[in-house]
């Protein structure tokens, strides 16, 4: 670990300034709503559940001096740090473990969580292709994660005694605190496709899929004076090349005002070809919002 002899005093009292100025404060890779590593988005995603007022964070990678010396401050060698009323509490195990054990809720003052099971399906197709590839690792269990961000995974491995147990049939489903509350309704079926074949997840409590949305579409709502935000994700050259007056580019201000913006804001993503979009939309519609919409054809369709 650091040697907490070696943090520059000017570092040292800024990093005081956020531990005590602060109940309850973050040191993170990225910021909670755009976390740039998992075990950040983890440990981020736990407080979002337990503190939907908010708390502070601090984005490290912003900052080296901070990066280095929050690991000195606390002799506390890796990302991200949670302190709590000034002391430390640990990485993203540590605040884990805590939060499926029901601890942080009771640093917090809050009720003990719901641990009730979640109703899931799982149809017989899939428990058969699940039970086949479980039998090849005895004494291990099925593993289910659903992140802030609605992306589910599944593995294998022990149980480690805080995981919330749902039995599906003859499957044993382990999943921490909040994959749990994310899981409720969920059904798992196994499908073959041209693709190949592999479960299909469906979650009814993850935000609506991103929706194409035509030229002609677009041209409607903005005639119809309908409160919507054109998103122009082209790089400068292109926007310089093709403007579109009623759009405004994806710049740092604009990923700024989305971070704090209403949820329920309707949201148009524009490129060149509806490809690129697609994918900025989507990370949109995982961060929450309800009315994402995907410019079909882009720039050239809506220009041809």
């Amino acid at each position: 670990m650091s040697d907490p002899q070696t943090l520059a005093p000017a570092t040292r009292d800024r990093i005081d300034e956020m531990v005590k100025g602060n109940k309850v404060m973050l040191f993170m890779k990225g910021t909670p709503k755009m976390p740039q590593c998992g075990f950040s988005a983890r440990t981020a995603g736990a407080l979002d559940t337990l503190l939907p007022d908010g708390y502070a964070s601090f984005n490290v990678l912003e900052d080296h001096e901070i990066r280095e010396g929050i690991k000195a401050y606390g002799n506390w060698p890796t990302i991200p740090q949670l302190y709590v009323d000034g002391e430390l509490i640990g990485g993203c195990d540590i605040v884990m473990e805590m939060f499926n054990a029901g601890e942080l809720h009771d640093l917090f003052g809050l009720e003990a969580p719901d641990r009730t099971p979640p109703d899931m399906e799982i149809t017989p197709e899939a428990a058969a292709k699940i039970g086949e590839f479980l039998a090849n690792y005895p004494g291990q269990f099925l593993h289910f994660s659903i992140g802030a961000d609605w992306d589910a995974q599944f593995s294998v491995g022990p149980k480690d005694g805080t995981e919330i147990e749902a039995r599906v049939g003859d499957l044993t489903v382990l999943m921490d605190l909040a994959s749990a509350q994310r899981a409720r309704g969920a059904r798992i079926d196994w499908v073959t496709n041209m693709h190949g074949e592999g479960l299909k997840l469906d979650l009814p409590g993850a935000p609506p899929p991103v929706r194409e949305l035509s030229p002609d579409e677009l041209q409607q709502k903005i005639n119809g004076g309908e409160r919507v935000v054109v998103v122009d994700v082209r790089g400068e050259s292109d926007r310089d090349r093709t403007p579109l007056e009623f759009a405004r580019p994806l710049d740092a201000g604009l990923m700024a005002e989305l971070n704090e913006a209403d949820k329920q804001t309707p949201l148009v993503f524009v490129c060149n070809q509806g490809r690129s979009s697609l994918d900025v939309a989507e990370h949109y519609r995982k961060q929450g919002f309800t009315q994402v919409y995907n410019l079909t054809g882009g720039v050239d369709a809506l220009l041809g």
